[in-house]
């Protein structure tokens, strides 16, 4: 394998498209205020990828150092875990992913807020800034919160709060209240999918002592609270859309909810953790799907 393949498996390039959800959601919704910018767009999807990359790296190294990431561990082998990088290499690759995601950030404010509002453009810095302590956090030192249980809140935090609401903010200046459901909606979809790769892990996980919600909560609890996620997902998106409705162009969003809830069936009627691993693509690729379609249908049908 070459080198350039090491980093881009280590990069996760299947977790991407869940990263950018959040961008599309938010960039959709101020649409309907009227607020469109090409730049903001794409640089909000690089600076986006940016931390994700940040996270992936860091998850890499932090389980591998910890021992998390070793044999028994179900799904694709981590760069550390199989030797293909170093730990000194794994470290170097998050400082340079953690530098090019602050110059993004900078790049990002400066097009949506200009050299005048001082106070706004630190004020986001200061957020990239904790995304990125957040994305290196989950699993790297004494403290990882992605260990004490605490993954589920950053991820909908970061995913749905921020990821949504923050990019709206860019181009609207403003949250207007009623944007909280969708941004709710990704966010729980997000953490629907990191407590499916906890049910998955659950078994690796408690014997590492990975003390994930999964593993507080038991196998089966973990599945109804994945139920509730995915359900609750659904009435936030749909609350959102009816709140305004204006054309039935809206609802095709609501198709994506078609697999999820396929999917949730399936996570429902299992009993093995191994047999979920193909079900975090589906998962992840449903809720993108979701984000496509509503950008679509918000930018360009209404």
């Amino acid at each position: 394998m070459t080198v350039l393949k090491v980093w881009i498996n280590a990069a996760r390039p299947r977790t991407l498209p869940l990263s950018v959800s959040g961008i599309l959601v938010g960039t959709a919704i101020a649409s309907i205020y009227g607020e469109i910018n090409h730049t903001i767009f794409f640089l909000a999807i690089l600076t986006t990828i940016g931390f994700q990359v940040t996270s992936n790296f860091a998850n890499d190294y932090g389980d591998g150092v910890k021992g998390t990431d070793n044999d028994s561990r179900i799904g694709p082998k981590r760069a550390l875990q199989s030797g293909l990088l170093t730990r000194k290499a794994l470290k170097n690759g998050i400082v340079l992913s953690s530098f090019i995601s602050m110059v993004l950030v900078v790049g990002l404010l400066y097009a949506a807020f200009g050299s005048d509002n001082l106070f706004l453009s630190l004020l986001f810095l200061l957020l990239g800034g904790i995304s990125i302590w957040a994305a290196i956090k989950y699993t790297v030192g004494e403290t990882a919160y992605g260990y004490r249980g605490l993954g589920d809140i950053f991820v909908f935090v970061f995913f749905g709060l921020v990821g949504v609401l923050g990019s709206m903010f860019l181009y609207i200046k403003s949250i207007p209240l009623i944007s909280l459901l969708p941004a709710i909606g990704i966010g729980l979809l997000s953490v629907g999918v990191l407590n499916l790769n906890n049910l998955r892990d659950f078994e690796s996980d408690k014997l590492s002592g990975k003390n994930t919600v999964v593993v507080k909560i038991g196998f089966e609890r973990g599945k109804r609270y994945h139920a509730v996620l995915l359900i609750l997902s659904f009435l936030s998106v749909s609350g959102f859309i009816f709140s305004d409705f204006v054309n039935y162009i809206q609802l095709v969003c609501l198709v994506a909810f078609v697999p999820i809830f396929i999917h949730l069936g399936f996570v429902m009627k299992t009993k093995s953790p191994q047999a979920l691993d193909p079900e975090l693509k589906k998962l992840a690729l449903s809720t993108f799907l979701l984000a496509i379609l509503f950008y679509f249908s918000y930018i360009y049908f209404l």
